[in-house]
């Protein structure tokens, strides 16, 4: 697809939706097999990317090629197959790699790949996403039944086995340094004691909803995108209260979820293989359908100005600046 096909799809969808500001839609195209599943904005305006296919960190630079991207791949080791990556306290990108059953950090300046191998004796956990906590520890998922913790400065690995087996998912940190993951396979979410490592299991209003991913907001609520229900859902927990969404459209399959820096919520729909905008404020739903077929957006993140699109399904990196 060209770039000017993408900004007239821009174009397009603004004319449907005045409810949403202008904004530009841009494709970057990633090494055919790359499978990119998730995304991290760098600091220095580039794009992290888990190449789960080429057991690979992939990094783009929006700017190179005059403007059209250029990409470079890090190898992670024999057996990697990356899944989740974000940029750590320290700059650097970390990565859970399930195929290495370890978490990885990578230098940003050099490429030097450093990998944190999980206890000895701990099983192949699936190795799925992970936080910082606000006092720098690493918090991470495994989706056969297990969460744990890196602390980069022992570089001490501590693994605990999930209260209700396997499912643990998605994980973010909230802005009071609250820690939470969805279980996917458990259908509920859980905040993890950063300083014991237990968990208290909290239980959304639908039965069976197939929490996947989670993400704060700026007043400490929680988002949930629900894959098996089609809602997306939100937890306070200043009241202990519940409030759900129904996506728009027939079957919505609501994957990935990410807040940005002004509380709007955006959602990736499999069902219809679209980018969803929730506004809290007037609980009104914006659907930007993918330019590619069968996008497959596993993961969104972002930075002010900027929403970041892996398409796993499509080989590409999508952005849509405000």
């Amino acid at each position: 697809m060209q770039h000017g096909t993408s900004l007239l799809l821009a174009t397009v969808l603004l004319i449907a939706s005045t409810v949403v500001a202008a904004r530009e839609i841009k494709e970057y195209p990633v090494p055919v097999g790359s499978h990119p599943h998730d995304v991290a904005p760098a600091r220095d305006g580039g794009v992290w990317y888990t190449a789960q296919h080429q057991g690979a960190l992939g990094y783009l630079d929006p700017a190179g090629k005059n403007g059209a991207g250029k990409t470079r791949h890090i190898p992670l080791g024999k057996g990697s197959a990356p899944h989740g990556v974000i940029v750590g306290p320290d700059g650097a990108p970390w990565i859970t790699d399930s195929g290495l059953n370890a978490n990885v950090r990578v230098d940003p300046k050099t490429d030097k790949v450093e990998v944190f191998p999980l206890p000895k004796g701990t099983p192949n956990v699936n190795l799925n996403t992970a936080s910082f906590d606000n006092a720098g520890i690493l918090w991470f998922t495994g989706q056969a039944g297990y969460y744990g913790r890196l602390d980069p400065k022992t570089k001490k690995t501590q693994v605990f086995e999930a209260p209700r087996g396997r499912g643990p998912y998605g994980i973010c940190t909230a802005p009071d340094g609250s820690v939470y993951y969805a279980s996917l396979a458990g259908s509920h979410i859980a905040r993890i004691d950063t300083q014991t490592g237990k968990v208290t299991v909290i239980e959304p209003p639908t039965l069976g909803q197939g929490a996947r991913r989670v993400w704060a907001d700026s007043q400490n609520r929680i988002w949930v995108s629900e894959w098996l229900s089609g809602q997306v859902s939100m937890y306070d927990p200043k009241s202990n209260k519940w409030r759900a969404w129904k996506a728009p459209g027939d079957s919505p399959q609501i994957y990935a979820v990410y807040v940005d820096n002004k509380d709007i919520v955006w959602l990736s729909d499999f069902g219809a293989n679209a980018i969803l905008r929730f506004d809290p404020k007037t609980e009104q739903f914006t659907t930007y359908k993918s330019i590619s077929r069968n996008a497959s957006v596993r993961q969104i993140l972002g930075r002010p100005g900027e929403v970041w699109l892996p398409e796993s399904g499509a080989d590409k990196l999508v952005v849509m600046r405000q």
